[in-house]
């Protein structure tokens, strides 16, 4: 079962973006991997409004990349700036990235 980081949207839109997160975690589950998705976990905890715990949460997600085997950008909703550091974190560190999209969401970004 690989390790997989999970990027989708958060900001803007949060609930049709927590719903789609949820629905792009059960795709990955349904395809055998073991998905992270630390925009669900740690907004819990901080405020994705408030820069500074933004940028927490974002790095303390990052730091989780090198223990996953690839990076997995799902893309019905668009690419976010969050997930945009994302992808540059996955590049930046070799890891490969996949692109998916759910039949769905198809045509909703």
């Amino acid at each position: 079962m690989d390790c997989v980081i999970i990027e989708s949207p958060y900001a803007g839109d949060v609930e049709l973006n927590v719903e789609y997160a949820k629905a792009c975690m059960l795709d990955s589950l349904v395809r055998g991997e073991a998905p992270y998705l630390s925009h669900l976990l740690y907004t819990q905890v901080v405020d994705d409004t408030v820069p500074k715990e933004r940028t927490l949460g974002i790095y303390a997600g990052f730091a989780w990349r090198p223990k996953a085997d690839k990076t997995i950008v799902y893309t019905d909703l668009g690419i976010s700036p969050g997930m945009e550091l994302g992808i540059d974190d996955a590049k930046k560190h070799g890891h490969e990235i996949v692109y998916r999209s759910l039949s769905a969401y198809a045509n909703n970004g």
